[in-house]
């Protein structure tokens, strides 16, 4: 159980860097970032994420602002993770 919680751990930090990467190409490259490669990968690896997001919040919630919720997603999700890896470490490690 150990194992799986540190891979969807690495799997949850990959997803949150490369949105944050793609947010920091966003501000930089501007009205270009579709003709970089860079930016197309990133958008690649949060793509998942993004449908998740979008699928999740109601209607009104204008498509700008899912990267905003989708940050939260993985954010929410770190911190479970990081809670879970804690207590298993704990409980194996017969500190009660």
């Amino acid at each position: 159980m150990y194992q799986l919680v540190i891979i969807l751990k690495a799997i949850n930090e990959i997803a949150l860097l490369s949105l944050l990467a793609q947010g920091l190409l966003f501000l930089f490259a501007g009205a270009k970032r579709d003709s970089n490669a860079i930016y197309f990968i990133f958008k690649t690896l949060t793509s998942p994420v993004m449908k998740f997001a979008r699928l999740i919040t109601p209607r009104f919630v204008l498509d700008q602002h899912i990267g905003f919720v989708a940050l939260f997603i993985l954010l929410a999700a770190e911190a479970l993770l990081i809670a879970a890896k804690i207590y298993l470490y704990i409980e194996a490690s017969g500190a009660r």
